[in-house]
C-alpha cells in the first residue's frame, strides 16, 4: 500500500469485512467479537493506522478547523493577527486554514467557496479593499455558518467584530503634529467604503476641530493602499502651493511611501514635513528616521476574534458583538521638529 494513509477502507478490504465492523472493533464496540476485535486492532498497529480527524469530524458535522481570510499574509499586522487567532483555536482543539484574498473581492469570494468546501465550521475574515458586495457573506448568515470580522468590518452586517479604536488614534496623531507646530496637516486614506478609511477620517477632522484647524479637503487624499498609489497621492500633496508641513498614512506602508517622495523631493523629515503612520510594522524603527505610528494590538486582535467564533458556536455571544480595542501612539523622530 506504500507510504499513503491507510484508511478503514483498506483495513476492511484486507479482512474481507465491512468498513463499520472495522470502525466498532477499534472502538471496543460489545457486538464485534473478541477474536475479531483483536484481529483488527493487530492489523491496525502493523499497518500503523492512525484516525483520520477530518474524515472523523464530518461523521460529526464537525472538523475542528476555522477557516482564516486576511487580505494579505505578508506584513506583520496579519502574520500577528493569525498567531493570535492560532492561539486561541489550539487552546479549544482547533486548527486554522488561511487564505489570502490579496485585496480583490472575487479572490475572496472564491476564498469562502474553497474553505467551505473544505468543511470548516466557520469563519475569521478581514475584508478585501475591493469589498462592496456582501452577498456571499449574507448567504453564510443565513445558513447560520459562524462568522466573525475583524479590522475592515461590514458595519451594516449583524456579524460578530474586533475592531480598533481608529477615531481616537488618528485624533491622537492631529493632536500631537498641533503640538508640535504644525498647521497643514494632510491625510492620505485608504478607499472611501472601507470602515477603517471612514472612522478614522472622523478622527482626523475631530483632532482639526479641536486644535481649531480648518478642514481643507486638499488635505485629505484617498489611495488604493499601493505603495505606488500612496507615492502618487503624496506628490499630489507637495505639489499644492501651500504644502503640508504634516502626513499621516492610514497604514504604515502609506507612511513608509510618502517618506521615500518626501525625501526624494529634497524635503527634510521632520522639519519640513513631519510624518506619522498607523499599525507601527517592524520597519518602522529601521527606517531614518524612525516612523511615529500608531501601536495596533494585532496579536489581542487575533485572539479576541477567535474568543468570538468560540462564543458564537457555543451560542454565547450576541451577534452584533462589537469588541473595540485601544490603541496607542509611539512617538519616534519622525514627528518631533528641532527646537
Amino acid at each position: 500500500m506504500g507510504k499513503r494513509h491507510i484508511s478503514l477502507k483498506d483495513l476492511a478490504h484486507e479482512l474481507g469485512v465491512s468498513i463499520s465492523t472495522v470502525s466498532r472493533a477499534l472502538k471496543n464496540h460489545p457486538d464485534i467479537s473478541p477474536e475479531m476485535t483483536k484481529k483488527i486492532k493487530a492489523l491496525a498497529e502493523e499497518r500503523n493506522y492512525t484516525p483520520n480527524p477530518l474524515a472523523m469530524g464530518l461523521l460529526r458535522q464537525q472538523t475542528k478547523m476555522i477557516g482564516v481570510i486576511v487580505p494579505d499574509i505578508n506584513t506583520h499586522f496579519y502574520s500577528s493577527i493569525i498567531s493570535g487567532i492560532e492561539k486561541v483555536a489550539k487552546e479549544h482543539g482547533y486548527f486554522i486554514v488561511i487564505t489570502s484574498s490579496n485585496e480583490s473581492m472575487q479572490k475572496e469570494i472564491e476564498s469562502v467557496e474553497n474553505l467551505l468546501k473544505s468543511r470548516v465550521e466557520g469563519l475569521i475574515v478581514c475584508l478585501s479593499q475591493e469589498t462592496n458586495d456582501f452577498t456571499h457573506f449574507e448567504k453564510l448568515i443565513r445558513n447560520e455558518i459562524p462568522l466573525v470580522f475583524f479590522d475592515r468590518v461590514c458595519e451594516e452586517l449583524e456579524v460578530p467584530a474586533v475592531l480598533a479604536n481608529g477615531q481616537d488614534a488618528t485624533k491622537k496623531i492631529t493632536q500631537h503634529f498641533f503640538k508640535n507646530g504644525c498647521k497643514r496637516i494632510a491625510y492620505i486614506s485608504g478607499p472611501e467604503h472601507l470602515n477603517i478609511s471612514q472612522n478614522r477620517k472622523v478622527g482626523y477632522l475631530n483632532g482639526l476641530k479641536e486644535c481649531g484647524l480648518e478642514y481643507d479637503q486638499d488635505l485629505l487624499i484617498h489611495c488604493n493602499l499601493s505603495i505606488e498609489d500612496a507615492k502618487l497621492a503624496t506628490q499630489k500633496l507637495l505639489r499644492l502651493k501651500n504644502k503640508p508641513d504634516a502626513i499621516f498614512g492610514v497604514n504604515d506602508t502609506i507612511a513608509f511611501a510618502a517618506m521615500i517622495e518626501v525625501k526624494k523631493q529634497g524635503y527634510k523629515i521632520p522639519d519640513d514635513i513631519s510624518l506619522a503612520g498607523f499599525t507601527d510594522e517592524f520597519h518602522s524603527i529601521v527606517v531614518d528616521p524612525p516612523l511615529t505610528s500608531v501601536s495596533h494590538p494585532t496579536f489581542q486582535m487575533g485572539e479576541e476574534a477567535a474568543k468570538l467564533f468560540f462564543e458564537s458556536i457555543e451560542k454565547e455571544t450576541n451577534i452584533n458583538k462589537k469588541v473595540m480595542l485601544p490603541i496607542d501612539l509611539v512617538v519616534r523622530e519622525s514627528s518631533v521638529k528641532k527646537q
